[in-house]
């Protein structure tokens, strides 16, 4: 009995003065689970994206690849825009008249120049579409540098009363030219034209007289194109004479290349189209491009121009010339030049 109280009084007395020898065996699981802990934490955290991202360090970038030669060359530098295919812009200069008077010659002989732009067909902006519109007007012509001047021609507009005012209102600085011809060899060439449109068109004498041989008709075109002192007062009204230049059409023919320089003074350009850009076409009566534009060929104009005349009775050629001679010299009096008509 009193080895079962000793065991007895053994364990009540163990709990309250010692631990005993069954708290010695299981003190060291403590230390051993809290490292598994951590062990386990740090297994975890060791997982690709289980980490908080804190706890992640990013990786570097890699360093930009240094571009090829070819490609730096296609990086080419930011231009304005009429550094490169130039801008549209309203016409500096406008050859404004006068119809079969050489106006296209002219401006074939000017489009030589590497600083003239000019519209090839005519526009006739200011005689018969002028309700489209400036911007729609802009719209038509070839863009230009800086330096180089845009032009077009529209040889009805010298006889158009609206003209002058409406040009003006485009801008007053607007430089004209006007080709000018013998106005009786010029009414003739007009009817020959309209004749190869118009096979049946009454004759020449028909056409220009009323009642046979009566008053000349200025109601006809033909004729009434002819009369540039009136036509000239009407323009005088808006621009002043210095902004005209007076190109005489037989002296284009005979000298192409003074007529073309003077014209290129007028315009402030360098004198780059000479007598060495023109050769005289027998055939057709006048002057010829040696290097038309964009090519390395001779080029004369079109079929059209140089058609032969139809032949006019010389009483019709005197009456006209008559008609005529107080209306010339009026108009060699108010450009200052004699173009030797009469």
């Amino acid at each position: 009995m009193a080895g079962s109280g000793g065991q007895g009084g053994g364990a009540g007395g163990g709990q309250g003065a010692g631990p005993g020898p069954g708290a010695a065996l299981r003190a060291p699981r403590a230390p051993l689970l809290l490292a598994a802990l951590v062990l386990g934490a740090y297994c975890l955290c060791a997982l690709p994206g289980r980490c908080p991202p804190a706890a992640r360090v990013p990786a570097p970038a890699p360093a930009p690849a240094e571009p090829s030669r070819a490609a730096r060359n296609l990086e080419a530098p930011v231009l304005p825009v009429a550094s490169g295919s130039g801008r549209r812009r309203f016409p500096q200069a406008l050859i404004v008249g006068v119809k079969k008077g050489g106006t296209r010659a002219l401006l074939e002989f000017l489009r030589l120049h590497p600083d003239v732009r000019a519209l090839g067909s005519e526009p006739h902006f200011f005689d018969r579409w002028y309700e489209r519109g400036l911007a729609w007007y802009r719209s038509l012509m070839p863009r230009t540098l800086d330096g180089q001047i845009t032009m077009e021609k529209t040889p009805s507009y010298f006889v158009t009363r609206e003209a002058p005012s409406r040009i003006h209102g485009m801008s007053p600085d607007t430089k004209l030219i006007v080709v000018v011809r013998n106005p009786v060899t010029r009414a003739i060439s007009d009817y020959a034209q309209t004749l190869s449109k118009t096979p049946g068109l009454p004759s020449f004498r028909a056409l220009a007289f009323r009642h046979g041989l009566g008053p000349v008709d200025t109601a006809w075109s033909a004729v009434r194109i002819g009369l540039y002192a009136q036509h000239l007062d009407n323009w005088l009204r808006y621009f002043p004479l210095s902004h005209f230049l007076f190109v005489s059409g037989e002296r284009l023919v005979s000298d192409p290349a003074g007529e073309v320089g003077r014209v290129q003074d007028f315009l402030g350009l360098k004198r780059v189209v000479t007598d060495k850009h023109f050769y005289f076409n027998a055939t057709k009566g006048f002057p010829c491009l040696k290097k038309a534009q964009g090519s390395s060929h001779p080029r004369c104009l079109g079929k059209s121009k140089g058609r032969p005349h139809p032949r006019v009775p010389e009483a019709v050629v005197q009456r006209l010339r008559d008609f005529y001679r107080p209306f010339n010299r009026k108009f060699y009096q108010m450009t200052g030049q004699d173009f030797g008509w009469d």
